[in-house]
């Protein structure tokens, strides 16, 4: 009798990515922000009482035309701001919160959000959201901008890989959360899952489905990689060989799945099934593969990561392994929440379990 190997201990540890970009030099560190300009100092250069100044910034007609301009001149000079946020700020009690997505489209990554700007927008706090497109050039910029927005907190859909953008944002002495990752040593607190685990379980389901001969894709890099470092630990453990890997720099559309499988298929290697480490992916294949009049999972079985909507509406329904991201995005806003109301939480790391929802497509 064989004896099967038995999975790991549930959950295991992203070995999330470290780095800086390959060839750089550690961009120079910005200075601290400054006090905020106060009205008094724009008064001043301006030569007029302070009421003036309030006044010429929110009815304009109600000001000489030369006061105004001098007004205006003075506010350009000092970088003095009126609105609303930056009232805020100055006095210590931002209401803001920064949301920064992956990507804008995720259905998953939007489920996150609305269930963090449940928690918090019934506490007066406002949720703003950003997209970063999986780039370390606008990850970089966007949190540069928050030296001088300053919010309450940030989340982020993801984990943060690159030091030097690791660093700045513990400097600005915020509540930040993480998600979307299980690591080993998260900027401050996470709510997240492990990718590595997701593959595991993939690999063993499709072993357990009698696959032999299996194919993987993914986006290329962060948690794509994370997924397939799993699906292979798992292949090797249940005698499933890998015959294709595909890593692919755009996963946001199912025109990107049904290029990736026709990909997969163009390299001549015969696999009996596919893993997309994404759900856009494992449906933009699956329709490339009905096309191609591949009977599903007859001839290809494809299984996807994410559990969107989508997922149990086509036909056939796609088998995805999944997390509940709205109630995922709700326990960060709850812990967010306790951190801004002075409370410190009795775990700061918190980890969902992923299920497999098991389909018609394997």
């Amino acid at each position: 009798m064989t004896t099967r190997p038995a999975p790991p201990s549930f959950p295991t540890y992203d070995d999330v990515l470290r780095v800086r970009p390959e060839g750089a030099a550690a961009p120079a560190r910005p200075q601290a922000p400054a006090r905020p300009p106060r009205i008094e100092e724009v008064a001043r250069l301006a030569g007029v009482s302070p009421i003036t100044v309030s006044r010429a910034l929110r009815q304009p007609e109600k000001v000489a035309k030369e006061k105004r301009d001098r007004i205006l001149q003075a506010v350009a000079q000092t970088g003095y701001a009126s609105n609303p946020h930056a009232r805020a700020l100055r006095s210590g009690h931002s209401s803001v919160v920064a949301a920064f997505v992956s990507n804008i489209l995720s259905q998953q990554f939007a489920l996150a959000v609305q269930g963090c700007a449940e928690v918090l927008e019934p506490q007066g706090y406002q949720l703003m959201v950003g997209q970063t497109s999986y780039s370390y050039a606008k990850e970089t910029s966007m949190i540069a901008s928050l030296r001088a927005l300053r919010p309450a907190a940030v989340l982020f859909t993801g984990v943060i890989e690159l030091e030097e953008n690791r660093q700045s944002l513990r400097e600005l002495g915020i509540p930040i959360m993480e998600t979307w990752a299980y690591p080993r040593d998260p900027i401050d607190m996470l709510v997240g899952f492990s990718n590595y685990d997701g593959g595991f379980m993939a690999a063993r389901h499709l072993a357990e489905k009698g696959y032999r001969r299996v194919a993987f894709v993914a986006r290329q890099g962060g948690r794509g990689e994370l997924r397939r470092q799993g699906f292979n630990a798992a292949a090797a453990q249940y005698g499933v060989q890998v015959v294709a890997e595909l890593a692919v720099d755009n996963a946001h559309t199912i025109a990107d799945g049904r290029a990736a499988l026709a990909r997969l298929l163009a390299l001549g290697q015969a696999f009996d099934a596919v893993f997309c480490a994404n759900d856009l992916l494992a449906v933009g294949a699956l329709f490339e593969a009905r096309d191609r009049r591949l009977a599903i999972p007859r001839d290809i079985a494809i299984l996807g990561f994410g559990d969107t909507d989508i997922a149990s509406e086509i036909d056939p329904k796609l088998t995805t392994i999944g997390v509940d991201s709205r109630k995922l995005g709700a326990r960060a806003g709850q812990l967010l929440l306790q951190r801004l109301n002075g409370e410190m939480p009795a775990s700061r790391q918190e980890v969902f379990p992923l299920t497999l929802n098991a389909r018609a497509s394997v």
